[in-house]
């Protein structure tokens, strides 16, 4: 029989990589998708068969992680080898207009899920997406022992999922992992996201289709990778003979003044010439430099980081370059 997997937010862009690399790795995929009256299943619906079809390995269901029963009958009803906690309200600067609704989804949510599986008794095994932005203003380079110091709602919500994620492993001695994960960037990213929307920019600008880009802080410091590695260390700490919590990132550090440049360059513009400054899109406590320490993943995982923000730029530029063709 084939392991089950079940992924929350499958539907994101860390979500539809995983399901990829699963599937090639011969799982049986399951996701928890939000019931909307539109759907937004585009990041998956390369990888969608027909669930009556006899060969079909990805089957999707309705939930929300703020329904904890939802997620029992789930969890009973698949019995999965693996569940991949991804889902969350993950815009940072989003989190201090909705602070209340991202500590219920991106903290509580962890908790749901991790209470369901010690209820049911299920063995999962069970990774948390942690995320830099619990590091905030702790100094650079960041790793496992390094002090969370979280600058915004989002942060401060993954705190506490970290925390209870490591209380139910040393509690119940569930198979339970925090995966800290630097920034890490795709062509499908959200628009939103700083480094999908410099691309963005930067392909509509050289197409005459825009003018202008509008942006905050260009001197925040960042470690970026490329999103595709990153799902591969995520299924890595769930092969471990035990459970440990593990950094990953390229070590390297841009700021957002670099991006620019390299997705600007690729398309053989000046980005000075068509960004302005925008207070708006200022964080109220600002995050100044996420470097990533990832030796122990290295050493441990044999994972380590091979795209770094140059090429992950121009492979964003040039996605977006195609798709307005």
């Amino acid at each position: 029989m084939p392991k089950k997997a079940l992924i929350t937010g499958i539907t994101g862009q860390d979500g539809s990589y995983l399901a990829e690399l699963l599937l090639e790795k011969g799982y049986e995929v399951h996701g928890l998708i939000r019931r909307a009256s539109t759907f937004n299943t585009a990041r998956i619906n390369h990888l969608y068969q027909d669930p009556h079809d006899s060969y079909a390995r990805m089957f999707l269901h309705y939930g929300d992680l703020t329904d904890g029963s939802r997620l029992v009958t789930l969890l009973e009803g698949i019995q999965p080898d693996e569940v991949y906690n991804l889902a969350a309200q993950s815009h940072v600067r989003v989190s201090f207009d909705e602070p209340e609704f991202t500590g219920l989804t991106t903290g509580l949510g962890t908790t749901r899920l991790l209470e369901a599986l010690r209820m049911i008794g299920l063995p999962s095994r069970f990774y948390q997406a942690s995320s830099s932005e619990m590091f905030g203003a702790a100094p650079p380079p960041q790793d496992e022992n390094t002090i969370f110091y979280p600058r915004s709602p989002y942060g401060a919500a993954k705190v506490y999922a970290y925390w209870i994620t490591r209380n139910y492993r040393e509690a119940y001695g569930m198979f339970a992992v925090n995966g800290i994960l630097f920034n890490h960037e795709s062509p499908r990213r959200g628009e939103t996201f700083v480094t999908r929307k410099i691309a963005m920019a930067a392909a509509a600008i050289a197409a005459g289709k825009q003018e202008k880009l509008f942006m905050g802080n260009l001197d925040a410091v960042r470690d970026w990778g490329y999103a595709r590695e990153y799902v591969e260390g995520m299924w890595r700490m769930l092969q471990a003979d035990e459970p440990t919590d593990y950094v990953l990132a390229t070590g390297v550090p841009y700021t957002v003044r670099d991006f620019l440049g390299f997705c600007f360059d690729r398309v053989n513009l000046d980005w000075e010439k068509h960004v302005e400054f925008d207070e708006r899109y200022l964080r109220p406590t600002e995050v100044d430099s996420l470097i990533g320490d990832a030796g122990k993943a290295e050493r441990d995982l044999d994972w380590r980081a091979q795209v770094l923000a140059p090429d992950l730029a121009a492979l964003m530029t040039d996605a977006e370059v195609t798709a307005l063709r």
